[in-house]
This record gives C-alpha cells, sequence and structure tokens, in this order.
C-alpha cells in the first residue's frame, strides 16, 4: 500500500523569514516558464521557413531544436557547478540574457552554421532557467512545493501551446520577428529577481556529514531509478507527443483530427498540472506518481483500440503531467545529501527527450506503425515499476537515516 497521507516533518516547513520568492517573483518566475515552453516550441512550426531561406534538407533543419537540447543539457550542468557558488539572481539574470542573446542571434543570423550556435546559446540560458528554478521552487516553499512545481511546470505547458499558435498566426516566414519577441519579453522579467532570496536554503532533513556512510551504496540505486524514471517518461512524453499524428492516421483518422488530437494531448497535460495542484497538498508525491503511472499505462493500452486512441490519448497527457515536477521533491527528500540530484535528473530528461526519436523510430521500424501505443505501454509499465521499486527503496533509506 501507498502512504497516501505521508506528514511533512515540521523541520521541512520553512519559517516565513525563509521564504525564497516574493508574490511578484512568483508570477516572472512562471512568465519565465510560460517563455521557455514557447522557445522549445517554435523550432518545429518554422521548419519550413528554414529549409527555403538556407535551403537545408529536413534532417538539417532539424539541428535547430537538437542544438537548442544540446545547448539545454550543457546549461542544467554549467549552472548546477554555479549554484551555491554564484547568488540565485546571478543565475537567473545570466540565464534570461543568454536567452535572449541567444533568440537574437537565430532571428538576425545570416547562415545556419550562426543560427545553430545562436540556438545553442538560447539553450544554454533554458537549460539554466529550467534548472535554476525547478530547484528553487523544489526547495523554497516547504510543504507546498510540489504544489507550486506543478503551477510552474504548467505555465511551460501554455507556452509550448502559444509558441506554435503564434506561429501559425502570423507565417513561417515572420518567424524572425517571432524570436526577437520572445527575446525581448525576457528582459523586463530581469527587473523581478530582487524578489528572488539570493541564498535558497538546503533541502530539510539532511543528515549529519558522519552518518551517510551506510546509506552511500543505496544513495547511489536510488538515484540511478530516479534518472531512469524521467528518462523513461519523458521518452514517452516526447513519443506521443511525436507519434500520435502518425499512429491516428494509420489507423483510419483524418490529418486534421489527428493534428486536433495531439493539441488536445499537450493541452491535458497543462491542465493535469493545474489540476494537481490541490492535491499535492494532501497526498504524497509517491502515490500521486504511482497513479500517474498506473494511469498512463492503461490509457497507452486503451490506445491500442482504434476507437478509443484519440481519448485515450488525451488521458496519457493528463496523467503523465504530475511525474516531472512532483518527482523532484521526492528526490530532495529521499536524496537530501547528494546536492547535484536535482541537476542529474533534469538533464537526463532532456537526453530522454532528444534519445526517444531515434529509439522509438527503430522499434516502429522493426513492429509497425499499429504497435505505437503498445510500445510506448510497455516503457510506462517501466516507469511503475522504477516508481514502485523507489517507493520501497527510499523509504527503508529514510527509515535507516530516522
Amino acid at each position: 500500500m501507498v502512504d497516501s497521507t505521508t506528514p511533512v516533518p515540521s523541520a521541512q516547513l520553512r519559517p516565513p523569514d525563509a521564504r525564497v520568492f516574493s508574490p511578484a517573483a512568483v508570477v516572472a518566475s512562471c512568465v519565465g516558464f510560460v517563455l521557455i515552453g514557447a522557445l522549445q516550441a517554435l523550432y518545429g512550426p518554422a521548419i519550413p521557413a528554414f529549409r527555403q531561406e538556407f535551403g537545408l534538407t529536413p534532417s538539417a533543419a532539424g539541428l535547430g531544436l537538437s542544438a537548442h537540447f544540446v545547448g539545454g543539457v550543457a546549461g542544467v550542468l554549467l549552472f548546477d557547478r554555479l549554484y551555491g557558488r554564484l547568488g540565485n539572481r546571478q543565475i537567473l539574470g545570466a540565464s534570461y540574457l543568454l536567452m535572449a542573446v541567444g533568440a537574437t542571434g537565430f532571428a538576425l543570423a545570416p547562415n545556419w552554421p550562426v543560427a545553430l550556435a545562436a540556438a545553442l546559446f538560447a539553450g544554454l540560458g533554458f537549460g539554466g532557467i529550467d534548472y535554476g528554478l525547478n530547484q528553487l521552487f523544489a526547495v523554497g516553499f516547504g510543504r507546498r512545493s510540489t504544489a507550486m512545481l506543478n503551477i510552474l511546470n504548467a505555465h511551460f505547458g501554455i507556452g509550448a501551446i502559444l509558441g506554435p499558435a503564434l506561429i501559425g498566426a502570423i507565417g513561417a516566414e515572420h518567424y524572425p520577428a517571432v524570436f526577437l519577441g520572445f527575446a525581448l519579453a525576457n528582459l523586463p522579467l530581469l527587473l523581478c529577481l530582487t524578489g528572488v532570496r539570493d541564498r535558497a536554503p538546503q533541502p530539510a532533513g539532511a543528515p549529519e556529514p558522519g552518518g551517510t556512510q551506510v546509506l552511500r551504496r543505496s544513495l547511489g540505486s536510488v538515484l540511478g531509478m530516479f534518472v531512469a524514471l524521467y528518462v523513461l517518461h519523458v521518452g514517452i512524453e516526447a513519443g506521443v507527443g511525436g507519434w500520435e499524428p502518425t499512429h491516428l492516421e494509420t489507423v483510419g483518422y483524418g490529418a486534421g483530427v489527428a493534428a486536433t488530437a495531439t493539441s488536445v494531448y499537450w493541452l491535458m497535460m497543462t491542465i493535469g498540472r493545474f489540476l494537481v495542484a490541490p492535491i499535492a497538498l494532501r497526498f504524497s508525491a509517491q502515490a500521486i506518481i504511482t497513479v500517474s503511472c498506473a494511469g498512463m499505462t492503461a490509457c497507452l493500452l486503451l490506445a491500442s483500440i482504434p476507437a478509443l486512441a484519440p481519448y485515450a490519448y488525451a488521458g496519457v497527457g493528463l496523467f503523465i503531467a504530475p511525474i516531472f515536477p512532483t518527482g523532484l521533491p521526492w528526490l530532495h527528500r529521499a536524496a537530501p545529501s547528494a546536492r547535484r540530484a536535482g541537476a542529474l535528473v533534469i538533464a537526463a530528461s532532456m537526453v530522454g527527450g532528444v534519445a526517444a526519436g531515434p529509439a522509438l523510430g527503430k522499434a516502429i521500424e522493426a513492429s509497425g506503425v499499429r504497435a505505437v501505443p503498445l510500445l510506448l505501454c510497455g516503457v510506462s509499465a517501466l516507469c511503475l515499476a522504477a516508481t514502485l521499486w523507489l517507493i520501497r527503496h527510499a523509504r527503508t533509506q529514510s527509515t535507516t537515516r530516522d
């Protein structure tokens, strides 16, 4: 049985003078996540314009998003090295500036190699914001951290929906104006950084330096399983987003219905994070993620039935929504002595997004497009198994520490 009402130790509650964000800074952080969600989603709809302007093949045009993700992983790892050495305001400010400079360079690039370098710079800033704000929200709100992380990451989904809609409204050929507008939108957020506490509190409950010897071996296993959970669930997220339209068309739906159903999938992911915020105040992260993985697995199984597929994919979006933001506070509680744990799983999630396309593509070549939901269902079952393993071993480790 999963303990769905795990009490939060009083040591984890932050006193009023230890708050990390002012109300204005919380709003600005949510706007920042709208912007990074939009940035990630802008590259795909603009590909036809890239190809025409620079004379690119489809694979070469796709390198824009790849450069962005490579920069994102590098940004997470770089800013993790600086976390605790520099103030939080400096880290976030540098990230916003890098994102603005990169987006400007991408808009004005005279050739494709310069555009790729600019996308890499924008990705560095993206990674810094993604890591920095997730890390601070995970430790900065006490027992409300899980709820606040879901709200923060829901705004990423809003940006991911708005970005392509904006490109579609003004035309892909005008993508430089969209990227420039995006760059300018980053700059006002710098003014709100004064509301961010420069030195965030460390995760509560960290063990004493002399008390971690017994736990180190099991700690490595716990971290490895969290990484697996993040790589696998982001692979599912990207796999459904990339292959749902093709699967639906293969089983008999029109292109318009398939595209609409995919948009609903992303919309449900955003709605799911808003919906789980109040639930997170009553139920433990373990319970929420277990239900999410079980529901996601069931929906992917139902998606193999053509008549149910569009609705089942919407269900996948709803159930997968809480996993990323809800797992971070759980990670901090399970491994409070592992300072770099958050960076590791966030970077792993980006790698999972990059690797999902080629890996799933190879599997589909062998089994056919109709097998897409069953292939993803198998991956989802692994997510559920990883969650159940973590519930047992993280709880055992916590008991040993106590």
